[in-house]
């Protein structure tokens, strides 16, 4: 059975700033072979992205009408978030041993999507409220 997983990407965001033109190549490089692997082997990208640094964040509390908006990271760590890639696959072994390429020194999080439980009714409902906005 095919599971989408949410891969996680976090790391220190300060040697990205500081990084010259060809250490930013080499980066890019290693995901544009992960992504070419993924495919290759079966496994299916659905979505992801290269997040804006986490100085740019807006973190949102509080209930609809009385939001507090804070700017810069949720966590004062050096771990930001930095981007993400969701996969669909029936192989989760074969999709670990490909994150290799990514993790290096440092880590991938993956993590099972939950899936939702009534696609159909839910698509159903955001239709109508888009059009009854």
């Amino acid at each position: 059975m095919s599971v989408e997983y949410a891969l996680l990407l976090p790391g220190d965001e300060r040697p990205w700033v500081e990084a010259d033109q060809a250490t930013r190549d080499a980066v890019y490089a290693r995901h544009t072979e992960f992504m070419r692997l993924l495919t290759e082997r079966g496994h299916t990208i659905t979505g992801g992205a290269e997040l804006e640094h986490s100085s740019r964040a807006r973190v949102v509390r509080g209930g609809r009408g009385s939001v507090t908006v804070t700017e810069g990271p949720y966590a004062e760590t050096v771990e930001q978030l930095t981007g993400f890639y969701l996969v669909r696959t029936d192989d989760l072994d074969d999709l670990l041993d490909l994150c290799g390429l990514l993790a290096g020194d440092e880590a991938v999080e993956v993590r099972a999507v939950v899936p939702d439980p009534e696609p159909a009714a839910t698509e159903a409902g955001a239709a109508g409220q888009a059009v009854g906005s």
